[in-house]
């Protein structure tokens, strides 16, 4: 039993797994682990074993960081696509974000994370080189950032400017004001299609 709750340390163990999880306090734990006490057995591991492959099977495209199950992900291998153009996110969150405005034709990349001295990611952490080099060899014409309007996310933004600067490519980024990462959620698809639309040449 768990000393300060007394409830059984199954349900307990449980609850400090859900709440590890982004957004979910002690309360709303509780009342996930108690659903999945609630439902059939089936229903949970099915639940479960989908966690466990998710984690196990699921790769990165080796083009641009997306979630894949083997090989190049469905944006870089659909020839329907712009494979001219690409747009540099922090995460899969922003592709999704993206991807349902249903203005942007072009492909990713997936950072990862931004340039952020004080949690120790540098550069060096992120996959910029194999950015640089898909410019390179793959004919990009246009690199657009859709990066966090914080100070992260700028200093991430003129880094790779800097690196990408002198080759024969366009460097534009979407309407300032409009913040991705943890100001997604506030950025409706409109505004955000509109965004991209719109988007400007890159002026840092």
């Amino acid at each position: 039993m768990s000393p300060d709750n007394h409830i059984p340390k199954l349900l307990d163990d449980a609850l400090e797994q859900f709440a590890t999880l982004p957004g979910i306090g002690r309360r709303t734990a509780l009342r996930l682990a108690l659903f999945v006490l609630d439902s059939p057995k089936e229903n949970v591991e099915h639940f479960a074993s989908s966690l466990v492959r998710l984690k196990q099977e699921v790769k990165f495209c080796p083009k641009c960081r997306m979630i894949s199950e083997e090989g190049a992900c469905p944006f870089c291998s659909d020839s329907r696509r712009d494979h001219s153009t690409v747009c540099v996110v922090e995460s899969l969150r922003d592709v999704i974000s993206i991807e349902n405005t249903g203005q942007y034709k072009g492909l990713y990349h997936i950072l990862g994370g931004v340039i952020s001295p004080l949690d120790g990611i540098g550069p060096a952490d992120l996959p910029i080189d194999e950015l640089v080099r898909r410019i390179e060899e793959d004919g990009i014409k246009e690199v657009i950032f859709a990066l966090s309007t914080g100070m992260e996310g700028e200093t991430t933004a003129f880094y790779i400017y800097k690196r990408i600067s002198s080759l024969p490519i366009i460097v534009t980024a979407l309407v300032r004001g409009v913040g991705f990462g943890d100001d997604l959620e506030y950025v409706d698809e409109l505004t955000l299609g509109r965004s991209i639309s719109n988007r400007q040449v890159f002026n840092p």
